[in-house]
């Protein structure tokens, strides 16, 4: 395997140099095994994969309405997005110096714009996503937070780690339209299907396949740079058909060479917020259980994220513990609150860092690389919305594959009470289409089980804390919480 794609330092190489300037010594980049050509890959990488973000955040929440029937503006939406992104993920890079970028949380923005939104204004909603940031800044300067992630188990580290893995090459599956979703009319129960009707068709579909043949074969090669090789060449030949061909659709991403690819920024929706008008609207114990509800998607997701790419980039210890995590945790509340001061829903990590990392991202330097790109993607959105999803997702495949190739065997498949656990939270991921679910039926298998087995005083007190949160979400529904 090549060193951009190798999932951890190898201990028993040769000591790594000494750093060869500031910017060297300040990310660590030589001393994490990395360098400098490969964390610019990693950010480039990284950018593509999640760049969708820049047009798909914009279409769920402007698709829906306050309660006074309010929209918000498409363009300005794209700005605030793109503009937190940057923020967020640059400031990651900078102190918490991880190669984990950030952007509008996907599923936190559905509960925004279909639960919040509807039953209050606009600020109203985005207020309570930036008190539910305050809350993550809390738990992590009290110590909480650290203290919950320490408190898991590492075979079910793993567990997360993998789910992240399969979690991740679905989404890439199904963006790509390799595996489409059956509508409901079809009243049948299979949920999935190969391409759009059962079978493979279409330019976009084959630029998909082609580009995990292509990302696959350099990597079996040790070809530096593979997976930005894949996506620079499946874009052109993209291009090159969109060019040549009918084709009826790319999906949200076209990728053709736009006619103006400069456009201004419209800040508009920044500061548009109200911190305590939705409690007005829908009364206080209403208000707490939505701001719990973001809370507990942008802490779980957030920490399921942090776990897997930090473990996949070699930067656990081997307790499965990340030294420096506190920066890490805090840098996240921050882009919670950022996200919704800025109009532009919750601020997460994104687990398409896999991305960067799989080309060989170690270190925060290539969040500012990508954090550029956003910057630069202010100005010139019509360029960084070029790359079709068909040619960024075939790198979530294969970064899925090393994720699972370098974790599962460090599961004890022999102790049931952390194997079922660890495989209920890998399967939970993907068949739930959420990272937080899956780390919430994982915790509680893990403290039912061991209380069953007699093994009850093995479970960390925080782990009994967080399942009784967890038992307490799920129930929410079944007792008209929600």
């Amino acid at each position: 395997m090549s060193p951009s794609a190798t999932a951890k330092v190898d201990a028993t190489q040769p000591a790594p140099k000494p750093p060869a300037n500031a910017v060297d010594r300040y990310f660590k980049i030589s001393e994490r095994g990395s360098t400098l050509g490969r964390e610019i890959r990693g950010g480039f990488a990284t950018f593509f994969a999640m760049a969708y973000i820049i047009v798909l955040n914009p279409i769920i929440l402007g698709s829906a309405k306050d309660m006074y029937g309010h929209q918000l503006d498409g363009g300005q939406l794209v700005t605030a997005t793109v503009l937190t992104a940057a923020f967020t993920t640059l400031l990651m890079g900078v102190i918490g110096n991880v190669p984990i970028a950030l952007a509008a949380g996907l599923g936190v923005n559905t509960v925004v714009a279909l639960q919040l939104a509807p039953r209050m204004s606009w600020p109203d909603a985005m207020g309570m996503v930036v008190l539910a940031g305050f809350v993550v800044m809390i738990l992590v300067a009290t110590g909480l937070r650290e203290r919950v992630m320490n408190a898991v188990p590492l075979g079910l580290r793993k567990g997360i780690a993998i789910g992240i893995g399969l979690f991740i090459m679905l989404i890439g599956l199904v963006d790509s339209g390799f595996v489409s979703r059956i509508p409901d009319a079809a009243h049948t129960s299979v949920p999935l299907q190969l391409g759009g009707n059962g079978h493979l068709l279409g330019w976009p579909v084959l630029v998909f396949i082609l580009g995990v043949l292509l990302t696959l074969a350099l990597l079996v090669r040790k070809t530096p740079g593979a997976i930005l090789i894949s996506i620079v060449a499946m874009t052109g030949l993209a291009m090159i058909l969109d060019a040549v061909a009918t084709v009826p659709s790319w999906g949200l991403t076209t990728p053709k060479w736009p006619g103006n690819p400069v456009a201004g920024p419209d800040f508009g929706l920044v500061g548009e917020v109200s911190l305590f008008g939705g409690f007005d609207k829908v009364g206080v114990l209403t208000g707490v259980l939505f701001v719990f509800t973001v809370l507990l998607s942008c802490f779980f997701d957030a920490m399921g994220t942090i776990m897997g790419i930090s473990d996949e980039a070699g930067l656990t210890d081997a307790e499965g513990n990340m030294p420096g995590i506190n920066r890490v945790l805090f840098v996240d509340g921050i882009a919670v609150a950022a996200g919704g001061a800025s109009s532009s829903s919750a601020t997460t990590c994104f687990v398409e860092s896999t991305a960067g990392v799989g080309e060989g991202a170690r270190t925060g330097f290539a969040n500012v690389v990508t954090g550029g790109l956003f910057t630069v993607a202010l100005f010139l959105t019509p360029l960084a919305t070029m790359v079709p999803s068909q040619a960024a997702t075939p790198a979530l495949l294969a970064v899925g594959f090393l994720i699972l190739s370098g974790s599962i065997r460090q599961i004890d498949w022999d102790d049931w009470t952390i194997a079922i656990p660890a495989f209920v939270t890998m399967v939970m991921m993907p068949f739930t289409y959420s990272i937080t679910n899956g780390i919430g039926m994982g915790f509680l298998t893990f403290t039912l089980l061991r209380l069953v087995a007699g093994r009850g005083r093995e479970v960390p007190v925080a782990m009994y804390v967080v399942s009784a949160v967890f038992a307490f979400y799920y129930l929410m529904p079944a007792v008209g919480l929600t």
